[in-house]
């Protein structure tokens, strides 16, 4: 048995958000994929997990639609393994995945993963050269039957679900050009999936790695898979864990960082930071106003994290030349903590290249 401190704690170490110091190499949660959402992304998720950002570029980095169909970042040297690792569990799994496109493909006698394939065999044929999003999507539309499309009232336009077509980019070997809006689309040189994704790439394994003791239920809201196929991925090497009654599991060889973590440190996370992205949100911020505030439907804040403790949250402030970062503790902060604060806030500065006007302590 272990209490809701200790599996912060462990995030905190499992994740590396205690340390200063860090390289693409051996940082842990581009094995599962930073998302990258947001001028405070992907590259931020990285940066307050040690790693300089400064010089980092796509012959390092790769960024692909991988999970829930979101944009990842990820080592390029591992996009074959990724690409393994990321495909359905099953028919029912990529029905699941692609939401409401999946019904007309139903009702015309396609499988989801052969319409997937065949999505991805015209993307790849389209995308010769670098293609902007809009005109692949333009293309596709002219080139695919009726199941695989939908009117789109705020385009005024007919083209593909959004989640088939992202979900068959990668199967396509197609990767995302980083840093362009609308995105543009580009041939993976050398593309070849592997024949299977190992251990480390496993996402249900990298899932308890990084944000266990978890549930398969757990797991499957994180991946939008159905809990069947996870179960079905299991891995046997785990240990059960009971978190406020309630029975999980950890990979056997976390049992020991479970016990001793001692998650020191502290961070502006990104709204889309992976530790932010666990399914057990009542773990992470037991007040439920809290959890509202984290994440409401629309316009995320970063989450301030205080020696393994969520404890308020933050938004960017820019007008003209003036940054500032506006912090709503849930809790009185020490001078110590705001300090601390300040620091990464500094950081998070110069990270966009401006410089800090000043920290609003709110509340």
């Amino acid at each position: 048995m272990v209490d809701r401190h200790q599996v912060m704690n462990f995030r905190v170490q499992a994740q590396q958000l205690d340390r200063n110091e860090g390289t693409l190499a051996d940082t842990a949660v581009l094995d599962l994929g930073v998302q990258n959402t947001g001028p405070d992304g992907a590259r931020w998720a990285l940066a307050v997990r040690g790693v300089d950002v400064t010089a980092l570029s796509d012959t390092e980095l790769v960024l692909l639609w991988t999970v829930r169909g979101a944009p990842h970042l990820y080592r390029r040297a591992d996009v074959a393994k990724v690409a393994a690792a990321v495909e359905p569990f099953s028919e029912a799994d990529a029905g699941k995945r692609i939401y409401d496109a999946a019904k007309p493909l139903k009702a015309a006698g396609i499988g989801t993963l052969a319409a997937l394939d065949e999505i991805a065999a015209r993307m790849r044929a389209v995308v010769s050269t670098p293609t902007v999003k809009g005109d692949v999507s333009g293309r596709l539309a002219t080139m695919l039957p009726e199941p695989y499309l939908r009117f789109c009232r705020p385009c005024d336009v007919t083209h593909l679900y959004e989640m088939p077509f992202r979900l068959a980019a990668l199967r396509a070997g197609l990767e995302l050009q980083l840093d362009t809006s609308p995105p543009v689309l580009r041939r993976i040189t050398g593309f070849r999936k592997a024949a299977a994704a190992g251990d480390r790439f496993d996402l249900v394994r990298a899932y308890l790695r990084l944000l266990g003791p978890a549930t398969p239920k757990q797991v499957a809201d994180y991946l939008d898979a159905p809990v069947k196929d996870v179960k079905a991925h299991w891995p046997e090497d785990v240990i059960e864990v009971t978190v406020d009654r309630e029975v999980r599991f950890l990979l056997a060889a976390d049992e020991e960082a479970l016990e001793s973590a001692d998650g020191r440190a502290t961070r502006l996370l990104g709204p889309f930071d992976l530790f932010l992205q666990a399914k057990d949100r009542a773990t992470l911020v037991p007040d439920a106003a809290h959890v509202k505030e984290l994440w409401p439907v629309l316009g995320r804040p970063g989450a301030v994290l205080v020696d393994g403790e969520l404890v308020g949250t933050w938004r960017p402030r820019k007008s003209g030349k003036a940054f500032t970062v506006a912090v709503q503790p849930w809790q009185r902060l020490s001078d110590a903590t705001r300090q601390a604060v300040t620091a990464q806030a500094e950081h998070l500065a110069a990270y966009r290249s401006v410089s800090l006007s000043g920290v609003d302590f709110g509340g």
